[in-house]
């Protein structure tokens, strides 16, 4: 589980095949004393860790993952967002956040004010009844509040803070991002959905 406050932003070192998947190794100060099988979000992944070597980290990445996310999208140089787990004891600022993804949006327009932004973001239709406006939702692993929803697309604000320290200061219209909608929509949707089925 993890909160969507991004930690750092890490970088892709190295990307190997292995069998049908990948072997992602990624840089960051932040990795340094995790443990192998420590769970990692990686762009809003729940990724495992599997060897270490001081502030890089070794994270398997399977077809399922490598097909239904941004990850399997990568090169050496990425920049990707870091979450550790959450512990018991560490504070909720953001909102709850499985790290598992739903499925793939892409920036629909991006309008900078200065160094604030807001940006829109398509989603897909399966998808887009579990957002609403002032609700949560997580994009590449970065908790953010959503400001309105037309259609199949919905709107976030940005503030400085977000942009320098997360991925999304360098998104542009058309970039891929993953998306998990709030785990309580989903809740919400399925109850109803068996509530009204005959």
């Amino acid at each position: 589980m993890f909160t969507g406050l991004v930690q750092a932003i890490g970088v892709v070192e190295q990307i190997s095949q292995q069998g049908p998947g990948a072997l992602l190794t990624i840089k960051s100060a932040v990795l340094e004393g995790i443990a192998i099988g420590d769970s990692i979000c990686v762009n809003g992944c729940c990724l495992t860790a599997v060897s270490l070597d001081g502030d890089c980290a070794s994270f398997e990445a399977g077809t399922e993952t490598l097909s239904r996310t941004n990850l399997g999208s990568l090169a050496t140089g990425s920049h990707v967002n870091l979450e550790r787990s959450l512990r018991p004891q560490d504070p909720m600022g953001g909102h709850f956040v499985t790290g598992h993804i739903d499925c793939v949006g892409n920036v629909a327009a991006r309008d900078d004010d200065g160094e604030w932004c807001h940006m829109r973001f398509s989603i897909p239709a399966p998808f887009h009844s579990q957002v609403a406006a002032k609700g949560s939702i997580t994009i590449d692993g970065i908790s953010l509040t959503v400001v309105d929803v037309v259609d199949q697309e919905f709107g976030v604000a940005l503030i400085p803070h977000t942009l320098e320290n997360t991925t999304l200061g360098k998104r542009r219209a058309g970039d891929e991002v993953n998306l998990e909608t709030d785990i309580l929509a989903k809740y919400v949707e399925r109850a109803i959905h068996y509530r009204a089925s005959p």
